[in-house]
């Protein structure tokens, strides 16, 4: 049996994201070479990539897709993107798995949909826990991640980072092999 800390933030943001950023590296100092963390505009991912660029570690920035918010916008700066490629750091721009064509067909049709309970279910553990799946399962479906690897998932609520977990990774086509192993950072709220 190996003990671990668990941080639980007294409320969820931006100002949490330092903390986050050093239990990844704490992670990278102690072997683990997978990351992925969850950034809209590049902000997040460049901080990570920053933090994590002396290590021997595969870093995995995924954001929205373009056009999530508005049609054909890039949310993800120009800058940031540059930066994180510079640090060794990867970009994953894609739909994101519980937010794509079942939310039109919700909003058309007023239904419930498998992948709208599933984003549900999941955000009982929390928006970040939410994110961090759906996140290593991207970063998975674009080949940047090995299924069955164990990752390290950083992700936020809104804006920067409240929420660091570890998973067993699985391609979105396998969600159930997919394994939510610690949470080492969430806001408790």
């Amino acid at each position: 049996m190996k003990k671990k800390e668990v941080v639980y933030f007294k409320k969820t943001g931006p100002e949490n994201t330092e903390v986050c950023l050093d239990i990844l590296v704490s992670l990278a100092q102690e072997g683990f070479k997978d990351f992925v963390v969850a950034s809209t505009s590049g902000r997040t991912g460049r901080l990570a990539a920053d933090k994590l660029k002396n290590f021997d570690v595969n870093l995995v920035i995924v954001a929205h897709s373009v056009g999530f918010r508005t049609p054909n916008e890039d949310e993800f700066s120009a800058e940031n993107y540059k930066a994180i490629i510079e640090a060794g750091g990867k970009i994953y721009k894609g739909t994101i798995l519980t937010h794509s064509l079942e939310t039109a067909l919700a909003k058309k049709f007023a239904g419930a949909y498998p992948t709208l309970l599933i984003a549900q279910t999941l955000r009982r553990l929390g928006e970040g826990i939410k994110v961090c799946c759906e996140i290593v399962m991207e970063a998975c479906d674009g080949g940047l991640i090995k299924e069955g690897n164990e990752v390290v998932a950083m992700a936020g609520t809104v804006k920067g980072a409240d929420t660091v977990a570890i998973l067993k990774a699985a391609a979105s086509k396998r969600f159930l092999d997919l394994r939510v192993l610690e949470i080492l950072a969430k806001p408790r709220v």
